[in-house]
Order: C-alpha cells, then sequence, then structure tokens
C-alpha cells in the first residue's frame, strides 16, 4: 500500500461559486502511479467545501448556489464579527471532503459525475490536497 499528496490550487471569481476539480484530481491520480485504491480530496478552508455531483449540465451547479442561499441567509442574525457565516454553514453542509475510488489508474466516477469545491467566500485563491491511496501499477 503507497500514498501519494498532490495540491490543486484554483482561483474563484465570484463571491460564491464552483469550480470543476475533476480533471486536476485525475492528472493527480494519474500521475501517483498508483492503479487500485482510493482517491481523497480535501480543503483545508472553513468556508470552502468540495463535492461529487452532476457535471453534464452547468445549470446543475447554479442550483445548488441558489437552494443553499435561499437556505443560509445573510439575515439569520449571525453573530460571527467577520460576516461571513452563512460561508460556514455552506461549507458544513457541503463537507470538507469526498473519498472516491481508484479503479485500473482512473476516478471511478459515474458517468455524469465530476468533483467540485465550493467557493462560499470568494473571489479568492483555494487550496485542494489529492491523497491517493493503494497499489502501485504491476
Amino acid at each position: 500500500m503507497t500514498a501519494r499528496h498532490a495540491e490543486v490550487t484554483v482561483r474563484s471569481r465570484r463571491s460564491e461559486e464552483t469550480v470543476d476539480l475533476t480533471a486536476q484530481v485525475q492528472a493527480a491520480v494519474e500521475r501517483s502511479g498508483l492503479r487500485e485504491g482510493v482517491c481523497v480530496v480535501a480543503v483545508a478552508h472553513t468556508t470552502a467545501g468540495v463535492f461529487v455531483n452532476e457535471n453534464a449540465d452547468p445549470e446543475v451547479q447554479r442550483d445548488l448556489l441558489h437552494a443553499l442561499g435561499s437556505v443560509i441567509t445573510d439575515d439569520m442574525g449571525f453573530r460571527h464579527a467577520e460576516g461571513n457565516s452563512p460561508a460556514h454553514v455552506k461549507a458544513i453542509l457541503t463537507g470538507s471532503s469526498v473519498t472516491i475510488p481508484v479503479r485500473d489508474g482512473r476516478l471511478a466516477l459515474g458517468r455524469w459525475q465530476g468533483v467540485y469545491l465550493a467557493d462560499f467566500d470568494g473571489p479568492r485563491e483555494r487550496r485542494a490536497t489529492v491523497t491517493v491511496i493503494g497499489d502501485l501499477a504491476d
């Protein structure tokens, strides 16, 4: 069993945005040389999350942000002095990591799935750690 780590960096352009990381995560899996195992993608930001969801229709991402914004609003009486409490709550709801199987050196995602970073307090630079754990190629 071997572990390899890589870092993926993205820059969000809006205050709330999802960024497709699928190609960058797949590239990290390929560079790892591991053929079978798992890939963990984690963000170390308290106002950003990472998730797997549909990547065929970009409107799904818009709908996700709209739904989260409808449930977690700025006028909920938050007390955090920095003023970004909604971003913290949205990050908790999306989660800070995902685990994806790796089969034959590829992410074992469904046909319509992609890996996304959600920035709820942008625009800014965000980083995700990609850890691939598994077996080397024969």
